[in-house]
């Protein structure tokens, strides 16, 4: 019996407006964190964010239920740039990222994956796709211990914080598991509607309504498009080969990030039980991601990516309809320019998300682990324990590479090659260098990753 809703199944309105909300709750903290972190517009932002989905649902033929949000691997890069040569010069390198995106794709669209079924087999997805959940667990329980209105930089733990994050996690569960009907698939939500209400009456004064009451309802697009819109400093950018030097440091950073795309392909895949790679392919996905990444760029917002936090609701929710995504990317663009709206969803306090994400997070990991007994790993078997301990220590434990000074004409950069990125390269040398790549794929059929894309 069919106990999920395909990406081409319509839903009703009156189901798709909680359904996308739950699903742009889901992102919001961590999407609005790094514009605020970068220095950059929130409101661009979720424009950003909105527009850039639309665009990847279509280009990925609406097979593809993947939220996108803002980056965290560009915020180094885009605060260093930005103090030396301004946010033009930022933003031109996350163009220059995302045409990375492009070339990629093109290569891919050119000799198919074929490549992949040997790089990474299921003991290393499996790994990568836990690593992928619990690296970020500290963010959740970070969120869910400490007062939200303590230094961000020197956090205090807090009861307080405590009680409410458990509130919303153990309405989330039982929302989960016995709600029955259309509450079923809003547990997210529910969670963060009832944590949000126990905040007022428990917290209230980690709730700051003066900033949504002195926010405007509406932002025309001319007065958005004056205080936002930086598409003049990347013009400017353009025209000064100090800025190209500099920008061109941020582009290889698409390279970390392609390992964090294809470990969120591989997740979707591995929620959904369907061959993605194939269908609609991996060239389309890294094409939506690298168009959405140039867009956010011209836009003046950080660069997009897909988004963990949203993988994990379809894993919950088991509804992979298009619309619902769609209907939260719409969402995010018209928040975007209704003010009192946006600061509003800024009063959401961090416990609460902290809470839901515990869950997320969580379901995350659970699908590498079950990607493991489907696949019947054998980990008797002493090299698929060596190759998955590595991969889970290194990426959980935040094991990464930091350059701390690159000189390019005189120029200082910080480049950072991140866990999630790491564990990735390290399972694959690992799997490309040991004996007996066989006991990689377990007894069960690999993933249909070997059939080249049409």
């Amino acid at each position: 019996m069919k106990n999920f809703v395909d990406v081409n199944e319509p839903v009703s309105l009156q189901k798709l407006f909680p359904l996308s909300l739950q699903h742009l709750f889901a992102m919001f903290g961590s999407t609005v964190l790094v514009p605020l972190l970068t220095k950059l517009d929130v409101s661009v932002a979720l424009l950003s964010s909105g527009i850039g989905t639309l665009l990847f649902l279509f280009i990925t033929k609406g097979k593809l239920p993947n939220y996108l949000g803002s980056s965290f691997a560009f915020i180094g890069p885009i605060l260093t740039v930005s103090a030396s040569q301004g946010q033009g010069a930022a933003m031109l390198g996350c163009l220059l990222a995302g045409v990375v995106y492009l070339i990629v794709a093109l290569i891919v669209k050119a000799i198919g994956v074929n490549w992949l079924n040997k790089l990474l087999p299921p003991v290393v997805i499996a790994s990568i796709i836990v690593v992928i959940g619990l690296s970020l667990s500290g963010t959740a329980v970070g969120w869910a211990l400490n007062d939200p209105l303590s230094n961000p930089l020197k956090p205090d733990y807090s009861l307080g914080a405590v009680e409410v994050a458990f509130v919303t996690l153990a309405t989330t569960v039982i929302a989960t598991i016995f709600f029955r009907g259309f509450l079923s698939v809003i547990p997210i939500l529910t969670g963060m509607v009832v944590g949000y209400v126990y905040t007022v009456i428990r917290h209230p004064e980690w709730i700051n309504m003066a900033s949504v009451q002195q926010a405007p309802w509406f932002i025309t697009p001319q007065q958005w498009v004056s205080h936002h819109l930086i598409t003049g400093q990347l013009v400017s950018a353009f025209h000064s080969p100090l800025s190209w030097m500099t920008a061109l440091i941020i582009a290889p950073v698409a390279l970390v990030t392609l390992a964090e795309h294809i470990g969120h392909l591989l997740v979707t895949a591995n929620v959904m039980q369907r061959d993605l790679m194939r269908d609609p392919g991996l060239h389309r996905s890294l094409l939506g991601d690298g168009v959405s990444v140039i867009i956010a760029s011209f836009l003046g917002g950080p660069p997009t990516t897909t988004y963990g936090e949203n993988i994990g609701v379809l894993a919950i929710t088991k509804v992979y309809s298009r619309m619902v995504i769609g209907g939260a990317a719409v969402l995010a663009i018209v928040f975007a320019f209704v003010g009192k709206v946006g600061a509003f969803l800024m009063t959401i306090p961090k416990p609460v998300l902290g809470g839901v994400t515990i869950v997320l997070f969580g379901l995350i990991a659970a699908q590498g682990m079950r990607m493991y007994v489907e696949h019947k790993i054998d980990f008797a078997n002493k090299r698929n324990m060596v190759i998955s301990a590595i991969v889970l220590v290194t990426g959980i434990g935040g094991f990464k590479m930091d350059f701390h000074q690159i000189t390019f004409s005189n120029f200082i950069h910080h480049l950072t090659i991140d866990n999630i990125a790491m564990a990735t390269f390290l399972g694959i040398i690992l799997h490309a260098v040991l004996p007996g790549k066989e006991a990689a794929f377990g007894e069960a059929p690999a993933n249909e990753l070997n059939t080249k894309v049409s």
